[in-house]
């Protein structure tokens, strides 16, 4: 690299700086002695949108989405062109930006099966030029809003986690509160009230090219089956912008629950609120959802929601033990432990027409991710009992690979089982299944053939 390029690449490609202006946490605002959270005066100048083109911020946005990928939009412009697209054009759009003209272009419509199997969700997938504007916009957005949020609100938020809202939730539950009013939001995201949402970010945000810009995003329409739907409500789930804007919409209701002196965690559109009793929660639950209602203009979806014990309710995935000698510890919820063996079962299926190693390296692309985040519960038998349960699955699609009693027996006395055994196992009428589980075969196919593969282990010492 010369020194040219050098340069180039320092200053965030084809990206020129704005003179004059400084991004968010680089002296650019003065953080004012009275609570962010409390005052009411807007706290973005009517410079704003200089701060969101601006060579740094948007070097940063342009990194993201490299790094997040994703799908093309309506364009068909994948990401790994959007560098080059921006060191063309990218003079031509941060001038509409500054002027306030930029149109963005519709979503295209995906849907995407529910985790819990019940229907599918709609996604709405910007361009890819379109998710780096709306990163650039969030990134500023967010570093001046977050601090104003609730310490109640974990989700899509810097350094909160969905683990943190967990572990919140455990903490209510030993202090007492043994009752849960679960509130679930029917089809939030789709369901947002576009002025209501635009009259929030005009308390805080005076610079109206970016007011504009957010009502483009919200309207842009949504393209399906080759026709441009208009968007009249809802932030549809897909771009980088509509988690914050989730947020500030369901700040209104922090808000609230904090002002009537509630102990509760919301992540996104989940919000748990703890009591003491039956009769509080069903008292809490019939308030709170005609704010939701009549406040928010959202709708509470019923078959949903509940107010009963923890245990009996699913949280982020997790539940909670409700007896024994420790209660209330952290466990996976018996729906994520089903999902998990439906995709275990498709993954060892023998109909896939591939190999142990391929299965292998498949399987360990999803258990590091899966154990990355269940592995926070407390009940680490569970764990144990499902890398069991895994090796079983394996050894039963090996044995159906081999396939016939020749190379049945061959396999085995290659792994040390002697003639006389080897034979008699390769004979058995016993279906695969059964096969898997007697000592014979797990002696053969021990947990180190499985460890020399690196297949990963949920609990390190589990599994036989």
């Amino acid at each position: 690299m010369d020194d040219k390029q050098r340069q180039t690449s320092s200053s965030g490609g084809a990206f020129p700086p704005s003179a004059g202006v400084k991004p968010r946490g680089s002296g650019g605002m003065a953080d004012s002695s009275i609570s962010a959270r409390e005052s009411e005066r807007p706290m973005f100048s009517q410079k704003l949108m200089e701060e969101i083109v601006h060579a740094e911020n948007v070097k940063k946005a342009l990194e993201r989405v490299e790094i997040n990928c994703g799908s093309p939009g309506i364009d068909e412009m994948k990401v790994s062109e959007l560098r080059k697209h921006l060191r063309k054009n990218w003079k031509t759009i941060r001038s509409q930006l500054l002027a306030g003209t930029y149109k963005p272009l519709p979503l295209r419509r995906v849907e995407i099966p529910k985790p819990d199997g019940s229907g599918m969700r709609k996604l709405g997938i910007p361009t890819v030029l379109d998710r780096f504007i709306q990163q650039s916009v969030m990134q500023v957005l967010q570093e001046g809003w977050d601090r104003t949020f609730s310490e109640h609100s974990y989700g899509f938020r810097p350094k909160r986690s969905a683990h943190q809202a967990v572990a919140k939730a455990q903490g209510y539950l030993r202090e007492g509160y043994s009752m849960v009013v679960d509130l679930d939001l029917e089809k939030f995201f789709d369901r947002v009230n576009h002025d209501k949402l635009m009259s929030r970010l005009a308390e805080k945000v005076e610079d109206k090219r970016v007011l504009k810009l957010i009502r483009a995003y919200l309207n842009a329409g949504v393209m399906e089956n080759g026709l441009v739907r208009p968007t009249e409500e809802g932030t549809p789930q897909g771009g980088p912008l509509s988690p914050l804007l989730s947020n500030i919409v369901l700040d209104e209701l922090d808000r609230e629950l904090e002002r009537r002196g509630h102990r509760f965690v919301r992540y996104a559109d989940d919000c748990n609120i703890y009591v003491q009793s039956e009769r509080a929660g069903l008292r809490v639950m019939e308030s709170v959802k005609r704010f939701i209602t009549k406040r928010l203009k959202l709708k509470v979806n019923e078959s949903k929601s509940a107010v009963a014990r923890p245990g009996e309710r699913k949280f982020l995935g997790f539940s909670f033990t409700r007896s024994g000698k420790e209660p209330n510890r952290r466990k996976i919820a018996s729906q994520a432990l089903d999902r998990f063996k439906k995709t275990i079962r498709v993954l060892t299926n023998r109909n896939r027409g591939k190999s142990v190693e391929q299965v292998v390296q498949e399987l360990s692309t999803y258990l590091h991710g899966w154990g990355g985040y269940f592995g926070f519960c407390e009940t680490h038998w569970v764990l144990a009992k499902l890398d069991s349960w895994i090796r079983r699955r394996l050894r039963c699609l090996i044995w159906r690979q081999w396939k016939r009693c020749r190379r049945r027996w061959r396999e085995l006395v290659n792994r040390g089982i002697s003639k006389d055994k080897a034979g008699a196992i390769a004979m058995s009428a016993h279906g695969p299944w059964k096969m898997s589980h007697i000592p014979i075969i797990r002696i053969a196919l021990p947990n180190a053939y499985f460890d020399s593969l690196k297949l990963p282990r949920l609990e390190p010492m589990g599994g036989i």
